[in-house]
């Protein structure tokens, strides 16, 4: 008899647990939750590929990951304000960034470069009246003369101390267009698509040019960023196979052409006198080796 009621009670337990299971398998996942930062200011529209890149690898990775939940954050934020929200317990979990060897260690890089390494190609917005003086820069000796602006915690400063540059540091992205009018430096050094679209959005206020004949090239890349524990390895994971994906099938190459291409080839970028400097602060982990990461200038030289 006790043999009998074990029995029914092991089946009927047996039996819940199989419901519960079924359940759980019938019931949709739950959205992978995705938070990132808003830009600089009402001004800053920087990042607007980059989210276009994080959305598409998302996407391609539906079937594989499961739902997601998208959403960017609720206050315009500085780059130091946005590393300290991703490190802390902050909303954000994801930031796009020119990477370091700092970075690095202190959040979870996704090696694919977004933006194709196009951050390492510099042009530089100059003052009207300062166009006859950068005309005549033949070297890099030359070019070093002159001082360069950037913001505050940027990784260039670093790169462009190490070439030999006087750097001006500015506090916030819209401020340096205001130091750059009253000469606090001598020209702001800016990626090949960041000079135009500034130029466009800026020059009739301040007045200042691209400068037409020269760009500085330093190897760097910019990378999606998650936090270093359990929820940012699966939502890096998530973002490499999305990436990976991509690549393959030529859709990264298309954004990037997309968004990035016009300005490219407004810029002359084939044309210029390009001057190179190290970067000292490259992770070694970068995949310098892998081509198809990469922009070349030569890319758009038969479609101008």
């Amino acid at each position: 008899m006790r043999h009998a009621k074990g029995c029914a009670m092991f089946y009927g337990l047996l039996f819940v647990a199989l419901l519960t299971m079924q359940a759980v398998a019938a019931s949709p996942a739950k959205p992978q939750q995705v938070v990132y930062p808003r830009p600089e200011s009402e001004h800053d529209s920087r990042y607007l590929y980059d989210w276009e890149v994080l959305r598409t690898a998302l996407d391609k990775t539906r079937a594989r990951f499961g739902p997601y939940e998208l959403r960017q954050a609720s206050q315009f934020m500085s780059p130091a304000r946005v590393t300290a929200e991703a490190a802390g317990v902050g909303s954000i979990n994801l930031f796009v960034r020119a990477t370091s060897v700092q970075l690095e260690q202190q959040f979870r890089p996704v090696r694919i470069p977004v933006d194709r390494g196009l951050i390492g190609y510099r042009l530089l917005l100059v003052r009207h009246e300062d166009l006859p003086q950068f005309a005549g820069v033949r070297s890099i000796e030359q070019l070093r003369r002159f001082s360069i602006g950037q913001g505050k915690g940027w990784v260039d400063v670093g790169i462009l101390q190490a070439g030999g540059f006087k750097v001006v540091e500015g506090n916030n992205y819209d401020g340096l267009f205001s130091m750059l009018e009253v000469k606090r430096f001598d020209a702001l050094s800016r990626s090949v698509d960041e000079a135009l679209s500034e130029y466009d959005q800026w020059h009739k206020r301040f007045g200042f040019e691209v400068e037409p004949d020269i760009a500085l090239y330093y190897p760097l890349a910019r990378y999606f960023f998650t936090r270093r524990d359990a929820e940012g390895d699966a939502l890096a994971s998530r973002l490499e196979a999305g990436l990976e994906a991509m690549v393959q099938d030529g859709s990264l190459q298309a954004l990037f052409m997309t968004y990035k291409g016009p300005l490219i080839k407004r810029s002359g970028l084939g044309r210029r006198r390009l001057f190179r400097i190290p970067n000292p602060d490259l992770p070694p982990q970068t995949p310098l080796g892998r081509s198809e990461l990469w922009y070349r200038p030569q890319e758009l030289a038969g479609k101008r």
